[in-house]
């Protein structure tokens, strides 16, 4: 997995404004009116099936079935990669890697990132006079790139060595050892290095005291914000402070995740107790789970990709399969969004780009095409559709990286790439194919 590389973000994303220490929140200014805030929480390879919501078996995440049941949930809901870095910077621009030039994922010795010539989100808001703030493992407040990543490692390995299964019933201590908590990595606070190496089994908590106190601090001054959380929770390493006493296999996992189902639920509380009925709260995740991390890997519920897994593949993180890019999703905002519903709209995480906007009563960059679409009419349960078409780039289990593999169509799914076989020439017409379908499932309606 990679992050959207600090060298970049310093350049690029503080640009955005994101440098949420650096706001005047004394500023006086018109009150907010009508214009709500927007919390984003991205959690990090969470599968569909790590939602208790979801899926029965799991029984870890207290505070987000807490949601959806004041809220509304969606199970046909898609992360527009299937690996990191692709998936956040299409969240962040609501365009498919393919027009933002984002496709693959970076690491330490990346070069490049999201090009500055592409608008994020928090540019458009920002001009629609929001304070806007980043935490997590990209920028403002948090680690520059995966917490799998040591400073001098080679990119797509971890450093120092994580098995990638464990195996049997061997002490907790091993797997922590193993895997280690304490890696080179620096966490900053906009420019500044505050911890090196991090500690990870303290960072949730900092990043739930961080984000509590942005709300706090834009609240009081009386204008609109904008918060993204980008959390490093499900990614291995799986720091957690207490383990439980289940024996075997997956209490790791659990205790992981209770511990980022705690920090949402305290980004929550801490929502309702300041703007509950101007906030409207977005929680989904950025691909599926690492299936090679074994039992420290999530589940993907009820999408196993029994073809694929019979033929030695995963259905899961990188790959097309429904695994790999089917993720957990929730809208929570009291007297808007509708109570308890369950939505089946083909819904994606571009979607999240051009709604927040127009909530916003803002507008899109001109001169851009969007992959993503307004879906505020399913978020208020006026409509349900959501997308007729929606596109699923490779992202890294075979072919070009950002190809399109998989269309999606109503509740068909087709397939470019299987088990390594391709269908011919789609690469080298790929805009005009994304286009082409997107222009006649319009004219169709």
């Amino acid at each position: 997995m990679g992050w959207l590389f600090l060298k970049v973000l310093l350049a690029g994303v503080s640009f955005s404004g994101f440098l949420y220490p650096l706001v005047d929140f004394c500023i006086s200014g018109k009150t907010r009116g009508q214009k709500p805030n927007f919390v984003i929480i991205l959690a990090d390879d969470m599968g569909w099936g790590d939602l208790g919501a979801n899926w029965a078996e799991t029984k870890d995440t207290a505070n987000l079935d807490k949601m959806a049941s004041e809220g509304m949930r969606f199970v046909d809901f898609h992360a527009a990669a299937s690996t990191c870095s692709p998936s956040r910077a299409s969240l962040l621009t609501g365009r498919l890697g393919l027009r933002n030039g984002v496709t693959h994922n970076f690491a330490v010795t990346s070069v490049g990132g999201l090009p500055l010539n592409e608008t994020t989100l928090a540019e458009v808001l920002q001009q629609a006079g929001y304070i806007t703030g980043m935490i997590g493992f990209d920028y403002y407040f948090g680690i520059p790139y995966s917490h799998d990543m040591g400073c001098t490692d080679t990119p797509g390995y971890n450093h120092p060595p994580c098995p990638a299964c464990p195996q049997g019933d061997g002490p907790s201590s091993n797997l922590q050892r193993d895997c280690y908590t304490d890696v080179a990595l620096p966490l900053y606070e906009n420019l500044n290095i505050v911890e090196q190496p991090v500690n990870l089994s303290s960072l949730a908590q900092k990043y739930a005291e961080k984000a509590t106190q942005f709300i706090q601090q834009a609240s009081t001054s009386g204008r609109p914000f904008l918060l993204y959380v980008a959390l490093a929770h499900m990614h291995v390493p799986l720091p957690v402070t207490q383990l439980p006493a289940a024996p075997r296999g997956r209490r790791l996992y659990g205790a992981g995740l209770r511990e980022m189902d705690g920090l949402v639920g305290q980004i929550k509380d801490k929502v309702d107790h300041t703007a509950k009925d101007n906030t409207f709260l977005w929680f989904t995740g950025d691909n599926g789970p690492w299936a090679e991390k074994c039992e420290l890997a999530g589940s993907v519920g009820a999408f196993t990709g029994v073809w694929q897994a019979r033929r030695g593949g995963s259905p899961a993180k990188q790959t097309t399969w429904e695994g790999g890019h089917r993720v957990p999703a929730l809208a929570y905002w009291p007297g808007r969004v509708p109570v308890n519903v369950t939505s089946t709209a083909l819904l994606s995480v571009l979607d999240i780009f051009p709604t927040v906007v127009a909530l916003a009563q803002a507008s899109l960059p001109q001169g851009r095409r969007f992959d993503g679409v307004d879906v505020s009419e399913v978020l208020f349960g006026r409509s349900q559709p959501g997308h007729r078409v929606l596109f699923h780039p490779n992202s890294g289990a075979a072919g070009e990286f950002g190809a399109l593999q998989t269309v999606r169509l109503e509740r068909y799914k087709a397939f470019y790439v299987t088990a390594g076989k391709e269908m011919p020439a789609l690469n080298s017409r790929t805009n005009g194919i994304i286009n082409g379908i997107k222009r006649k499932s319009h004219n169709s309606k």
